[in-house]
């Protein structure tokens, strides 16, 4: 079977690899749509994500959706020929995070397609994938694959909206219009917020954050745009770089709530810390996301205009393309990878 596997630093390969079986508790999935997340951007050209670090080759990949194959013995779930989407994550179970209801920062977690731990966990950029069968999703009446691709992104915005705390009738300011920007956007629109501000350097992602529900848009280098708001009550990072956490930590009113979810470059990040001490703002992280991945699938049934985000599907034979667009944040916002006529 065909299937993307990262070697290094601007080093990704479609390869030929053998099709698994699935064991005692596992599915098999035949992948129908992959989605290329940031995380897979920073792997091919970076060779690594935030602190981790690729160590051998990969195949990465963790926000996948496809059909049920088989399963392996004793395993159950959703008939064979079902359309699901993956959850992408296998907590430990027995560490204290786990225990205190915390499993999305399990210190011993298996994420598919993550560089995190050694040997890496193989992503699911293949034409088929094996899982443990509990994280197998059926998808709700309505809902087809290449909408359902967005579920782990958004499960991402759903956690990091749900980490700032009430957001009914706020003020919310997101910095960063990319994929996951923009679905931040939808999930604080869908928990009731009255107003999103998003802010950006490119028009074209700007754009996209509009689809996603966003009431007013700002080019962030631009001080004198009219759309900048005086202060908000809950600002939102999405962006990744400290450029985009200043600007939340000024904007952000006094005893409001800044949550970092952009992952930024490794080692020491400048940041003003004084605000967080003369204005009290909490500042939250957040990260990955655990039962908002059934919230999310919920989510996309309803709402059609999470299409409008889906900017590109690609054949996986045309990988590297795929992931060169999804790099140009002018052309693209999500891009999926298209596994239907791989082997």
């Amino acid at each position: 079977m065909l299937g993307c596997v990262i070697h290094g630093q601007g080093d990704l390969r479609v390869a030929e690899l053998p099709v698994p079986e699935p064991g005692p508790g596992q599915a098999l999935v035949a992948v129908r749509y992959g989605g290329v997340c940031g995380s897979d951007l920073h792997y091919w050209r970076h060779g690594g994500v935030g602190d981790f670090r690729l160590r051998e080759p990969m195949v990465l990949g963790h926000e996948v959706v496809g059909t049920v194959v088989e399963y392996g013995p004793g395993a159950s779930g959703p008939a064979t020929g079902t359309a699901v989407a993956v959850h992408p994550a296998t907590p430990c179970g027995v560490c204290p995070e786990c225990s205190n209801g915390r499993r999305n920062v399990c210190r011993d977690t298996r994420y598919l397609g993550s560089a995190a731990r050694h040997p890496h966990v193989q992503g699911g950029f293949a034409a088929r994938v094996v899982v443990p069968c509990e994280q197998v999703r059926a998808l709700p009446d309505g809902l087809e694959l290449r909408r359902a691709a967005l579920a782990e992104p958004l499960s991402v915005a759903l956690h990091a909206v749900r980490r700032a705390g009430e957001v009914a009738g706020r003020h919310v300011l997101v910095t960063g219009a990319g994929p996951i920007g923009c679905l931040v956007v939808a999930a604080a629109k869908a928990a009731g917020a009255a107003h999103v501000t998003v802010t950006d350097l490119l028009p074209e992602a700007l754009e996209y954050a509009r689809i996603a529900g966003a009431g007013t848009v700002v080019r962030a280098d631009d001080p004198d745009d009219a759309g900048w708001p005086g202060e908000v009550e809950v600002a939102i990072e999405a962006s990744g770089v400290a450029a985009g956490l200043d600007t939340c930590l000024r904007r952000v009113r006094r005893g409001g709530v800044v949550v970092q979810l952009g992952m930024l470059p490794p080692g020491q990040s400048p940041f003003a810390g004084n605000l967080v001490v003369s204005r009290e703002i909490e500042l939250r992280g957040a990260f990955r996301f655990d039962t908002e991945f059934d919230e999310a699938l919920a989510l996309l049934a309803v709402e059609p205009a999470f299409d409008g985000l889906v900017s590109a599907v690609v054949p996986v034979g045309d990988a590297e393309s795929a992931f060169g667009l999804a790099a140009d944040r002018s052309r693209s916002c999500k891009v999926l990878l298209d596994f239907t006529s791989a082997p």
